[in-house]
């Protein structure tokens, strides 16, 4: 049976990716400060599920605007940048954990049913879903696509592809290169695009480590 049986290849999809205007139809629609927050961080950091979930609140460095991911994929370590604006959203979550007396210091950021276990990826899941549905987004979603869709928009403002691959944890060019597909503006660049050298500061970023705990208030 074995000798009968033929290999084929799939046909690689492309990934569903949001606009910009999209990403923030979704924000807004998730429902609660907390998936606002955590949706918020997936895309403004370019997040996995998995280190969304694991956030603690120390983590976050609301001085220098960077997001200590440990242990992400490949059990390595890095810094993740954190945007200006959506800072926001984790600080409201923050004083709302403060008033219900359920958020401290080295604890979980984004807690499930239970403060002292971590949101799973399925909660996160539903939450996006549940966001697509009320936005009128028909596209075939889930939390990973804000990381997806990040990553385009950045591509798109011409940031250059290797501090993409810093910034998402990527530890090949060529995962991060895949990211080119989904660009609408990247389709018009030559190949010789991604060959720059590296931006002077990026090893700089990625090395650095946080000094102190976050300070949302």
């Amino acid at each position: 049976m074995a000798r009968a049986l033929v290999a084929t290849l799939r046909p690689g999809k492309i990934r569903e990716v949001l606009s910009v205007e999209e990403a923030t139809r979704l924000l807004e629609a998730a429902p609660g400060i907390k998936y606002k927050a955590a949706l918020g961080v997936a895309y403004g950091a370019s997040l996995r599920v998995s280190e969304v979930a694991h956030l603690k609140v120390d983590d976050i460095d609301s001085e220098r605007m960077l997001i200590r991911v440990e242990q992400g994929k490949g059990a390595r370590d890095r810094n993740a940048m954190l945007l200006p604006h959506l800072l926001r959203l984790p600080r409201l979550w923050w004083r709302e954990g403060k008033r219900r007396g359920v958020m401290f210091p080295h604890d979980w950021l984004f807690f499930g049913r239970s403060y002292t276990d971590p949101i799973s990826s399925r909660q996160l899941h539903s939450a996006v879903q549940e966001a697509a549905e009320v936005a009128g987004i028909r596209k075939r979603i889930s939390p990973h696509t804000l990381r997806h869709s990040f990553a385009t928009h950045l591509l798109e403002q011409d940031v250059d592809i290797r501090v993409i691959q810093v910034l998402l944890g990527h530890a090949k060019i060529d995962t991060t290169a895949v990211y080119t597909k989904v660009s609408t503006r990247q389709h018009k660049r030559r190949s010789k695009t991604l060959l720059r050298p590296p931006k002077a500061g990026i090893r700089s970023f990625e090395t650095q480590q946080l000094k102190s705990p976050v300070n949302l208030g």
